[in-house]
Protein backbone atom coordinates (compact mmCIF):
# COMPACT_ATOMS: atom_id res chain seq x y z
CA UNK A 1 0.00 0.00 0.00
CA UNK A 2 1.40 3.36 -1.05
CA UNK A 3 -1.12 6.15 -1.61
CA UNK A 4 -1.35 9.90 -1.31
CA UNK A 5 -3.64 11.07 1.48
CA UNK A 6 -5.84 12.62 -1.21
CA UNK A 7 -6.50 9.12 -2.58
CA UNK A 8 -7.07 7.79 0.94
CA UNK A 9 -9.57 10.57 1.70
CA UNK A 10 -11.44 9.85 -1.54
CA UNK A 11 -11.50 6.11 -0.87
CA UNK A 12 -13.00 6.55 2.62
CA UNK A 13 -15.26 9.52 1.74
CA UNK A 14 -13.39 11.64 4.26
CA UNK A 15 -12.44 15.31 4.47
CA UNK A 16 -8.71 15.97 4.13
CA UNK A 17 -6.93 18.52 6.26
CA UNK A 18 -3.30 18.90 5.24
CA UNK A 19 -1.00 18.48 2.25
CA UNK A 20 -2.82 16.29 -0.27
CA UNK A 21 0.46 14.96 -1.66
CA UNK A 22 1.51 13.43 1.67
CA UNK A 23 2.03 9.72 1.16
CA UNK A 24 1.04 6.83 3.39
CA UNK A 25 2.98 3.58 3.14
CA UNK A 26 0.86 1.32 5.29
CA UNK A 27 -1.83 1.37 7.96
CA UNK A 28 -1.65 0.44 11.64
CA UNK A 29 -4.18 0.65 14.48
CA UNK A 30 -1.55 0.02 17.17
CA UNK A 31 0.49 3.19 17.69
CA UNK A 32 3.44 1.07 18.85
CA UNK A 33 3.66 -0.60 15.42
CA UNK A 34 3.66 2.65 13.45
CA UNK A 35 6.69 3.14 11.22
CA UNK A 36 7.71 6.07 9.05
CA UNK A 37 4.97 7.10 6.64
CA UNK A 38 2.16 4.96 8.08
CA UNK A 39 -1.49 5.91 8.39
CA UNK A 40 -2.66 5.71 12.00
CA UNK A 41 -6.11 4.15 12.43
CA UNK A 42 -7.37 5.08 15.94
CA UNK A 43 -9.99 2.41 16.58
CA UNK A 44 -12.34 2.50 19.55
CA UNK A 45 -11.88 -0.51 21.80
CA UNK A 46 -11.21 -0.81 25.52
CA UNK A 47 -9.21 2.36 24.92
CA UNK A 48 -9.87 5.12 22.40
CA UNK A 49 -7.16 5.02 19.75
CA UNK A 50 -7.38 8.80 19.34
CA UNK A 51 -5.69 9.09 22.74
CA UNK A 52 -2.52 7.55 21.29
CA UNK A 53 -2.06 9.80 18.28
CA UNK A 54 0.96 11.52 19.85
CA UNK A 55 2.74 8.18 20.15
CA UNK A 56 1.85 7.40 16.53
CA UNK A 57 3.30 10.74 15.39
CA UNK A 58 6.42 10.13 17.46
CA UNK A 59 6.87 6.78 15.68
CA UNK A 60 6.56 8.33 12.22
CA UNK A 61 2.86 8.45 11.27
CA UNK A 62 2.29 10.72 8.27
CA UNK A 63 -1.52 10.80 8.50
CA UNK A 64 -4.43 9.81 10.73
CA UNK A 65 -8.08 8.92 10.33
CA UNK A 66 -10.03 11.11 12.77
CA UNK A 67 -13.63 10.87 13.98
CA UNK A 68 -13.47 13.10 17.06
CA UNK A 69 -13.90 16.87 17.18
CA UNK A 70 -11.79 18.29 14.35
CA UNK A 71 -10.46 21.00 16.64
CA UNK A 72 -8.72 18.27 18.68
CA UNK A 73 -6.94 16.79 15.66
CA UNK A 74 -3.13 17.05 15.47
CA UNK A 75 -1.64 19.74 13.27
CA UNK A 76 1.73 18.06 12.64
CA UNK A 77 0.40 15.44 10.17
CA UNK A 78 -2.33 15.09 7.56
CA UNK A 79 -5.78 14.42 9.02
CA UNK A 80 -8.65 12.66 7.28
CA UNK A 81 -11.92 13.44 9.00
CA UNK A 82 -14.42 10.55 8.96
CA UNK A 83 -17.62 9.66 10.78
CA UNK A 84 -16.53 6.13 11.71
CA UNK A 85 -12.87 5.10 11.80
CA UNK A 86 -13.57 1.34 11.51
CA UNK A 87 -15.83 1.79 8.48
CA UNK A 88 -13.24 4.07 6.90
CA UNK A 89 -10.58 1.43 7.57
CA UNK A 90 -12.72 -1.20 5.86
CA UNK A 91 -13.46 1.12 2.92
CA UNK A 92 -9.75 1.74 2.41
CA UNK A 93 -9.18 -2.04 2.38
CA UNK A 94 -11.88 -2.45 -0.26
CA UNK A 95 -10.24 0.24 -2.38
CA UNK A 96 -6.81 -1.37 -2.13
CA UNK A 97 -8.31 -4.76 -2.96
CA UNK A 98 -9.82 -3.32 -6.16
CA UNK A 99 -6.54 -1.64 -7.04
CA UNK A 100 -4.46 -4.81 -6.66
CA UNK A 101 -7.24 -7.13 -7.84
CA UNK A 102 -5.90 -10.50 -6.67
CA UNK A 103 -8.05 -13.61 -6.70
CA UNK A 104 -9.53 -13.83 -3.20
CA UNK A 105 -10.02 -17.12 -1.40
CA UNK A 106 -12.22 -16.97 1.71
CA UNK A 107 -12.05 -19.77 4.28
CA UNK A 108 -14.34 -20.32 7.26
CA UNK A 109 -15.58 -23.21 9.40
CA UNK A 110 -16.00 -24.33 13.00
CA UNK A 111 -12.54 -25.89 13.07
CA UNK A 112 -9.48 -26.06 10.83
CA UNK A 113 -9.70 -22.58 9.30
CA UNK A 114 -6.13 -21.62 10.06
CA UNK A 115 -4.62 -24.95 9.03
CA UNK A 116 -6.61 -24.89 5.79
CA UNK A 117 -5.49 -21.33 5.13
CA UNK A 118 -1.87 -22.34 5.67
CA UNK A 119 -2.23 -25.36 3.38
CA UNK A 120 -3.97 -23.37 0.64
CA UNK A 121 -1.27 -20.71 0.76
CA UNK A 122 1.47 -23.36 0.59
CA UNK A 123 -0.17 -24.91 -2.48
CA UNK A 124 -0.95 -21.71 -4.40
CA UNK A 125 2.48 -20.24 -3.67
CA UNK A 126 3.98 -22.99 -5.85
CA UNK A 127 2.70 -21.05 -8.87
CA UNK A 128 1.47 -17.62 -7.77
CA UNK A 129 2.47 -14.64 -5.62
CA UNK A 130 0.42 -15.47 -2.55
CA UNK A 131 -0.45 -13.72 0.70
CA UNK A 132 -2.53 -15.02 3.62
CA UNK A 133 -4.10 -13.90 6.86
CA UNK A 134 -1.37 -13.63 9.47
CA UNK A 135 -2.08 -15.30 12.80
CA UNK A 136 -5.78 -15.13 13.62
CA UNK A 137 -6.55 -11.71 12.09
CA UNK A 138 -9.90 -12.97 10.81
CA UNK A 139 -12.58 -10.56 12.03
CA UNK A 140 -13.95 -7.17 10.91
CA UNK A 141 -10.69 -5.52 11.99
CA UNK A 142 -8.23 -8.29 11.16
CA UNK A 143 -9.51 -8.94 7.65
CA UNK A 144 -9.13 -5.33 6.37
CA UNK A 145 -5.78 -5.20 8.18
CA UNK A 146 -4.67 -8.29 6.25
CA UNK A 147 -5.80 -6.76 2.96
CA UNK A 148 -3.93 -3.51 3.62
CA UNK A 149 -0.75 -5.44 4.43
CA UNK A 150 -0.96 -7.46 1.23
CA UNK A 151 2.20 -6.82 -0.84
CA UNK A 152 1.80 -5.13 -4.19
CA UNK A 153 1.71 -7.71 -6.97
CA UNK A 154 -0.15 -10.32 -4.92
CA UNK A 155 -1.99 -12.71 -7.23
CA UNK A 156 -3.81 -14.91 -4.71
CA UNK A 157 -5.04 -13.60 -1.35
CA UNK A 158 -6.21 -16.18 1.22
CA UNK A 159 -8.45 -14.70 3.89
CA UNK A 160 -9.54 -16.54 7.01
CA UNK A 161 -13.03 -15.50 8.13
CA UNK A 162 -14.04 -16.01 11.75
CA UNK A 163 -17.24 -15.29 13.63
CA UNK A 164 -18.98 -15.40 17.01
CA UNK A 165 -22.44 -14.27 15.90
CA UNK A 166 -24.71 -14.34 12.84
CA UNK A 167 -24.04 -11.54 10.36
CA UNK A 168 -20.30 -11.26 10.97
CA UNK A 169 -19.13 -13.36 8.01
CA UNK A 170 -21.63 -11.53 5.81
CA UNK A 171 -19.68 -8.31 6.43
CA UNK A 172 -16.35 -10.00 5.70
CA UNK A 173 -17.57 -11.70 2.52
CA UNK A 174 -19.14 -8.53 1.14
CA UNK A 175 -15.91 -6.66 1.86
CA UNK A 176 -13.61 -9.28 0.33
CA UNK A 177 -15.80 -10.39 -2.63
CA UNK A 178 -14.16 -13.85 -2.80
CA UNK A 179 -13.59 -15.74 -6.03
CA UNK A 180 -13.46 -18.99 -4.04
CA UNK A 181 -15.09 -19.78 -0.71
CA UNK A 182 -14.52 -22.84 1.48
CA UNK A 183 -16.18 -24.16 4.63
CA UNK A 184 -14.07 -26.66 6.56
CA UNK A 185 -16.82 -28.11 8.77
CA UNK A 186 -19.86 -27.30 10.88
CA UNK A 187 -19.22 -28.04 14.55
CA UNK A 188 -20.41 -26.65 17.84
CA UNK A 189 -18.12 -23.63 18.16
CA UNK A 190 -20.11 -20.56 19.33
CA UNK A 191 -23.31 -22.60 19.64
CA UNK A 192 -23.96 -20.62 22.84
CA UNK A 193 -24.45 -17.50 20.68
CA UNK A 194 -26.16 -19.15 17.71
CA UNK A 195 -28.37 -21.76 19.37
CA UNK A 196 -27.98 -24.77 17.04
CA UNK A 197 -25.76 -26.40 14.42
CA UNK A 198 -28.38 -25.39 11.84
CA UNK A 199 -27.89 -21.75 12.79
CA UNK A 200 -24.12 -22.22 12.69
CA UNK A 201 -24.42 -23.62 9.15
CA UNK A 202 -26.50 -20.61 8.08
CA UNK A 203 -23.93 -18.25 9.59
CA UNK A 204 -20.99 -19.99 7.91
CA UNK A 205 -22.80 -19.92 4.57
CA UNK A 206 -22.82 -16.14 4.76
CA UNK A 207 -19.41 -16.54 3.12
CA UNK A 208 -21.21 -16.89 -0.23
CA UNK A 209 -22.93 -13.49 0.10
CA UNK A 210 -19.97 -11.82 -1.59
CA UNK A 211 -18.88 -14.82 -3.68
CA UNK A 212 -18.70 -13.93 -7.38
CA UNK A 213 -21.29 -15.57 -9.66
CA UNK A 214 -18.79 -17.76 -11.49
CA UNK A 215 -16.89 -18.61 -8.32
CA UNK A 216 -16.30 -21.88 -6.47
CA UNK A 217 -17.71 -23.08 -3.14
CA UNK A 218 -15.95 -26.00 -1.43
CA UNK A 219 -17.83 -27.86 1.33
CA UNK A 220 -17.57 -31.19 3.19
CA UNK A 221 -19.47 -34.01 1.49
CA UNK A 222 -20.76 -35.57 4.72
CA UNK A 223 -22.49 -32.47 6.07
CA UNK A 224 -26.16 -32.46 5.08
CA UNK A 225 -26.63 -29.11 6.84
CA UNK A 226 -24.55 -27.57 4.05
CA UNK A 227 -25.35 -29.75 1.05
CA UNK A 228 -29.11 -29.24 1.36
CA UNK A 229 -28.62 -25.49 1.53
CA UNK A 230 -26.53 -25.16 -1.65
CA UNK A 231 -28.60 -27.20 -4.09
CA UNK A 232 -29.72 -24.14 -6.06
CA UNK A 233 -26.49 -22.14 -5.97
CA UNK A 234 -25.42 -20.48 -9.21
CA UNK A 235 -21.77 -20.97 -8.22
CA UNK A 236 -19.95 -24.26 -8.76
CA UNK A 237 -20.04 -26.42 -5.63
CA UNK A 238 -17.35 -29.04 -5.01
CA UNK A 239 -17.46 -31.49 -2.11
CA UNK A 240 -14.66 -33.34 -0.29
CA UNK A 241 -14.29 -36.13 2.22
CA UNK A 242 -12.60 -39.35 3.29
CA UNK A 243 -14.09 -41.85 0.87
CA UNK A 244 -16.81 -39.37 -0.11
CA UNK A 245 -17.45 -36.37 -2.32
CA UNK A 246 -16.08 -34.99 -5.56
CA UNK A 247 -12.61 -35.06 -4.00
CA UNK A 248 -12.52 -38.40 -2.21
CA UNK A 249 -9.39 -39.31 -0.25
CA UNK A 250 -8.11 -42.70 0.81
CA UNK A 251 -5.67 -42.58 3.75
CA UNK A 252 -2.65 -44.79 3.02
CA UNK A 253 -0.43 -44.18 6.07
CA UNK A 254 -0.61 -42.18 9.27
CA UNK A 255 2.29 -41.61 11.65
CA UNK A 256 3.10 -39.10 14.36
CA UNK A 257 4.73 -36.75 11.87
CA UNK A 258 2.92 -37.28 8.58
CA UNK A 259 -0.14 -38.63 6.80
CA UNK A 260 -0.14 -40.06 3.28
CA UNK A 261 -3.34 -40.13 1.24
CA UNK A 262 -4.48 -40.74 -2.34
CA UNK A 263 -6.90 -38.80 -4.52
CA UNK A 264 -7.63 -39.85 -8.11
CA UNK A 265 -4.59 -42.17 -8.14
CA UNK A 266 -2.22 -39.35 -7.11
CA UNK A 267 -0.43 -39.57 -3.77
CA UNK A 268 -0.04 -36.66 -1.34
CA UNK A 269 1.64 -36.23 2.03
CA UNK A 270 1.08 -33.69 4.80
CA UNK A 271 3.55 -33.19 7.69
CA UNK A 272 1.01 -33.87 10.45
CA UNK A 273 -1.33 -36.61 11.69
CA UNK A 274 -5.11 -36.83 11.48
CA UNK A 275 -7.90 -37.55 9.02
CA UNK A 276 -9.27 -34.11 9.88
CA UNK A 277 -6.07 -32.59 8.53
CA UNK A 278 -6.46 -34.64 5.35
CA UNK A 279 -9.88 -33.01 4.94
CA UNK A 280 -8.25 -29.59 5.33
CA UNK A 281 -5.70 -30.62 2.70
CA UNK A 282 -8.51 -31.62 0.33
CA UNK A 283 -9.78 -28.03 0.37
CA UNK A 284 -6.31 -26.80 -0.58
CA UNK A 285 -6.17 -29.48 -3.28
CA UNK A 286 -9.55 -28.41 -4.70
CA UNK A 287 -8.48 -24.76 -4.80
CA UNK A 288 -5.12 -25.66 -6.33
CA UNK A 289 -6.87 -27.58 -9.11
CA UNK A 290 -9.31 -24.70 -9.65
CA UNK A 291 -6.36 -22.44 -10.36
CA UNK A 292 -4.66 -24.87 -12.71
CA UNK A 293 -1.92 -26.37 -10.54
CA UNK A 294 -0.63 -29.81 -11.50
CA UNK A 295 -0.73 -32.68 -9.02
CA UNK A 296 3.06 -32.39 -8.58
CA UNK A 297 2.77 -28.71 -7.60
CA UNK A 298 -0.05 -29.39 -5.17
CA UNK A 299 1.86 -32.31 -3.67
CA UNK A 300 4.97 -30.16 -3.18
CA UNK A 301 2.98 -27.40 -1.49
CA UNK A 302 1.22 -29.75 0.92
CA UNK A 303 4.47 -31.50 1.82
CA UNK A 304 6.15 -28.17 2.65
CA UNK A 305 3.29 -26.50 4.55
CA UNK A 306 4.19 -24.71 7.78
CA UNK A 307 1.29 -24.63 10.22
CA UNK A 308 0.51 -21.68 12.51
CA UNK A 309 1.62 -22.34 16.10
CA UNK A 310 -0.45 -24.51 18.45
CA UNK A 311 -2.50 -26.15 15.70
CA UNK A 312 -1.58 -29.85 15.74
CA UNK A 313 2.01 -28.96 16.55
CA UNK A 314 4.56 -31.52 17.76
CA UNK A 315 6.98 -30.33 20.42
CA UNK A 316 9.55 -31.93 22.71
CA UNK A 317 9.32 -31.66 26.48
CA UNK A 318 12.48 -30.77 28.34
CA UNK A 319 12.75 -34.39 29.48
CA UNK A 320 12.28 -35.73 25.94
CA UNK A 321 8.57 -36.65 26.02
CA UNK A 322 6.54 -36.02 22.85
CA UNK A 323 3.96 -33.22 23.09
CA UNK A 324 1.06 -32.76 20.67
CA UNK A 325 -0.05 -29.16 21.18
CA UNK A 326 -3.51 -28.24 19.86
CA UNK A 327 -4.43 -25.59 22.40
CA UNK A 328 -5.51 -22.63 20.31
CA UNK A 329 -9.19 -23.49 20.56
CA UNK A 330 -11.60 -26.36 21.01
CA UNK A 331 -15.10 -27.62 20.37
CA UNK A 332 -16.48 -31.15 20.81
CA UNK A 333 -16.00 -32.19 17.19
CA UNK A 334 -12.41 -30.95 17.11
CA UNK A 335 -11.51 -32.43 20.51
CA UNK A 336 -12.99 -35.79 19.53
CA UNK A 337 -11.00 -35.86 16.30
CA UNK A 338 -7.74 -35.05 18.09
CA UNK A 339 -8.35 -37.72 20.74
CA UNK A 340 -9.23 -40.33 18.09
CA UNK A 341 -6.09 -39.54 16.12
CA UNK A 342 -3.75 -39.46 19.13
CA UNK A 343 -5.00 -42.85 20.33
CA UNK A 344 -3.72 -44.47 17.09
CA UNK A 345 -0.25 -42.93 17.07
CA UNK A 346 2.68 -45.05 18.26
CA UNK A 347 4.41 -44.29 21.54
CA UNK A 348 7.18 -45.95 23.54
CA UNK A 349 5.54 -44.98 26.82
CA UNK A 350 2.10 -43.96 28.03
CA UNK A 351 -0.48 -41.87 26.21
CA UNK A 352 -1.53 -38.95 28.39
CA UNK A 353 -4.20 -36.34 27.62
CA UNK A 354 -4.64 -32.91 29.19
CA UNK A 355 -8.13 -31.64 28.40
CA UNK A 356 -9.55 -28.26 29.38
CA UNK A 357 -13.04 -26.78 29.16
CA UNK A 358 -14.55 -26.06 25.76
CA UNK A 359 -16.17 -22.64 26.05
CA UNK A 360 -19.32 -21.11 24.51
CA UNK A 361 -21.25 -24.37 24.15
CA UNK A 362 -24.51 -23.10 25.63
CA UNK A 363 -27.07 -25.11 27.62
CA UNK A 364 -25.81 -28.52 26.41
CA UNK A 365 -22.26 -27.90 27.61
CA UNK A 366 -22.44 -30.49 30.44
CA UNK A 367 -23.54 -33.27 28.09
CA UNK A 368 -21.09 -32.28 25.35
CA UNK A 369 -18.18 -32.45 27.79
CA UNK A 370 -19.36 -35.80 29.19
CA UNK A 371 -19.59 -37.25 25.67
CA UNK A 372 -15.86 -36.83 25.18
CA UNK A 373 -15.69 -40.16 27.05
CA UNK A 374 -16.68 -41.75 23.72
CA UNK A 375 -13.27 -40.74 22.33
CA UNK A 376 -11.17 -42.01 25.24
CA UNK A 377 -10.32 -45.68 24.92
CA UNK A 378 -7.85 -48.16 26.38
CA UNK A 379 -5.03 -46.44 24.46
CA UNK A 380 -5.00 -43.75 27.13
CA UNK A 381 -3.34 -44.44 30.48
CA UNK A 382 -3.64 -41.05 32.24
CA UNK A 383 -5.99 -38.05 31.90
CA UNK A 384 -5.68 -34.59 33.37
CA UNK A 385 -9.01 -32.74 33.27
CA UNK A 386 -9.06 -29.00 33.91
CA UNK A 387 -11.96 -26.60 34.41
CA UNK A 388 -15.50 -26.45 35.74
CA UNK A 389 -17.07 -28.28 32.77
CA UNK A 390 -14.57 -31.14 32.73
CA UNK A 391 -16.09 -32.45 35.98
CA UNK A 392 -18.85 -33.93 33.78
CA UNK A 393 -16.30 -35.87 31.76
CA UNK A 394 -14.66 -37.03 34.98
CA UNK A 395 -17.99 -38.30 36.27
CA UNK A 396 -18.80 -40.09 33.01
CA UNK A 397 -15.38 -41.78 32.92
CA UNK A 398 -15.85 -42.94 36.52
CA UNK A 399 -18.87 -44.90 35.23
CA UNK A 400 -17.51 -46.14 31.90
CA UNK A 401 -13.78 -46.58 32.61
CA UNK A 402 -13.31 -46.82 36.38
CA UNK A 403 -9.77 -48.22 36.06
CA UNK A 404 -8.49 -45.23 34.06
CA UNK A 405 -6.26 -42.82 36.02
CA UNK A 406 -8.01 -39.44 35.96
CA UNK A 407 -6.77 -36.31 37.73
CA UNK A 408 -9.20 -33.40 38.00
CA UNK A 409 -8.33 -29.76 38.70
CA UNK A 410 -10.44 -26.62 38.96
CA UNK A 411 -9.43 -23.46 37.15
CA UNK A 412 -7.91 -22.15 40.38
CA UNK A 413 -5.63 -25.19 40.60
CA UNK A 414 -3.61 -24.69 37.43
CA UNK A 415 -0.30 -24.40 39.27
CA UNK A 416 -0.95 -27.67 41.11
CA UNK A 417 -1.88 -29.38 37.85
CA UNK A 418 1.28 -28.18 36.11
CA UNK A 419 3.41 -29.34 39.03
CA UNK A 420 1.83 -32.82 38.99
CA UNK A 421 2.20 -33.19 35.21
CA UNK A 422 5.86 -32.18 35.43
CA UNK A 423 6.42 -34.75 38.16
CA UNK A 424 4.46 -37.49 36.39
CA UNK A 425 5.59 -37.14 32.75
CA UNK A 426 8.27 -39.63 31.74
CA UNK A 427 10.71 -39.27 28.79
CA UNK A 428 9.07 -42.12 26.82
CA UNK A 429 5.53 -40.75 27.22
CA UNK A 430 3.40 -38.95 24.63
CA UNK A 431 1.05 -36.21 25.82
CA UNK A 432 -1.71 -34.34 23.97
CA UNK A 433 -3.20 -31.04 25.15
CA UNK A 434 -6.53 -29.68 23.92
CA UNK A 435 -8.87 -26.99 25.23
CA UNK A 436 -10.32 -23.57 24.50
CA UNK A 437 -7.83 -20.75 24.23
CA UNK A 438 -9.40 -19.01 27.22
CA UNK A 439 -8.35 -21.88 29.47
CA UNK A 440 -4.67 -21.02 29.02
CA UNK A 441 -3.19 -24.46 28.32
CA UNK A 442 -0.32 -22.69 26.60
CA UNK A 443 1.04 -22.15 30.12
CA UNK A 444 1.23 -25.91 30.52
CA UNK A 445 3.02 -26.24 27.17
CA UNK A 446 5.52 -23.58 28.23
CA UNK A 447 6.14 -25.33 31.56
CA UNK A 448 6.72 -28.66 29.81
Amino acid sequence: MNFTVKIVATAVLGELVGDEETRVTGAEFDSRKITQGNLFVPLQGTNDGHDFVDKAIENGASAVLWSKDASLAPSEIAVILVEDVLKAFQSLASYYLLEENPDVIGITGSNGKTTTKDMTAAVLSQKYQTYKTQGNYNNNIGLPYTILHMPEGTEKLILEMGMDHAGEIDILSELAQPDVAAITMIGEAHIENLGSREAIAEAKLEIVHGLIDDGLLVIPAEDALLSTRVENFVQKVETFGIGAGDLSANIVEETKNHTVFEVDQATYQIPMPGSYNVKNALIALAIGRWYGLAAEEISRGLALVEITQNRTQWLKATNGADILSDVYNANPTAMGLVLDTFSKLPTNGRRIAVLADMLELGPDTNQLHAEMANHINEAYQVLYLYGAEMIYLKNRLAQTQPSLTVHYFTKEQKAEMIAQILQDLQPEDSIVLKGSNGMGLLEVITAL
